[in-house]
């Protein structure tokens, strides 16, 4: 008897023992995106995504809407205004990208604040557009309009700028 639990306990330790070194084997790399100090990089977005993205927004906030024939007519100035910002945050991305780095922490000051300035002229620019849309919608669409646009819940006058998508082109 005590042969047998010899041979059975001999027989289970040279059995786990290749069954180990198989299971402590590194698991193969798994291919994945280069690895930079911001996080994973993926290829760059082109002009053709955005247009795609942009479209598509268009697209969902028209349909979350649910507009009727009589407000369809007001739509076409918001989305030209929103088109008219969007290219224009996406031309200032462009031009920061290419411009020569800063010198001093002011001039990053003073970018910012050109920035913010734009973003208010443009802001204004949408709500003028869109005022006579949104008089026209319910209050059930008027409900719908925040959370699309990329408004925070709290809303009200800390509501970074930089946080609607209509900007994040300049990102």
């Amino acid at each position: 008897m005590k042969a047998l639990r010899l041979t059975l306990m001999a027989a289970t330790l040279m059995a786990s023992v290749p069954m180990a070194a198989v299971h402590a084997q590194p698991a193969p790399a798994v291919p994945s995106a280069p690895v930079t100090q911001q996080g994973p990089r993926y290829p760059a977005f082109t002009e053709a995504d955005a247009r795609a993205v942009l479209n598509a927004r268009l697209a969902a906030i028209r349909t979350v809407l649910e507009l009727t024939p009589e407000q369809e007519r007001l739509w076409e100035p918001v989305e030209a205004a929103i088109r008219d910002i969007v290219r224009g945050a996406a031309e200032r991305r462009a031009r920061g990208t290419s411009a020569a780095a800063p010198t001093h922490f002011l001039d990053v000051l003073s970018g910012i604040a050109d920035a913010e300035e734009m973003r208010a002229r443009e802001l204004r620019r949408f709500v003028s557009a869109a005022k006579p849309l949104v008089d026209s919608l319910s209050e059930a669409q008027r409900r719908r309009v925040p959370a699309f646009l990329g408004m925070d819940d709290t809303g009200g006058p800390n509501q970074p700028s930089a946080q609607l998508w209509l900007f994040e082109e300049e990102g």
